[in-house]
């Protein structure tokens, strides 16, 4: 299973609803780890370190600075895009099907989406 990180604005009741659906998910946030206010490729760059796959809202600059490090050819260990209007039960569940269908390795290099619905 992915181990991941929420990046700073990402919705804390998400973050809840996750652990608390299956308390199995290592989730830590941005501000649990030193890395408040810290730019996306900072954030990336920890994640890829700690083998851990961004949480984001953060659509138009995550999503650049993470195809950034896989065209320079660094460890981008997976970014997950949720819209920020998804209500956070979609988000919920989306996450959840995303983490039981996927396998060892599938989330490297990859930036995936949550429908919004």
């Amino acid at each position: 299973m992915p181990r991941f990180l929420a990046d700073e604005g990402f919705r804390r009741s998400i973050v809840r609803g996750l652990s608390y659906r299956n308390p199995a998910i290592n989730i830590v946030r941005v501000q649990d780890v030193g890395l408040s206010g810290a730019s996306d490729p900072a954030i990336l760059e920890w994640a890829a370190r700690e083998g851990r796959v961004v949480l984001t809202h953060d659509k138009r600059t995550m999503t650049r600075d993470a195809n950034a490090r896989v065209i320079d050819g660094l460890p981008m260990t997976g970014v997950v895009v949720v819209h920020w209007s998804t209500p956070p039960g979609r988000a919920i569940e989306g996450l959840l099907e995303m983490i039981g269908a996927s396998l060892e390795g599938e989330w490297e290099n990859r930036i995936r989406f949550v429908e919004r619905r």
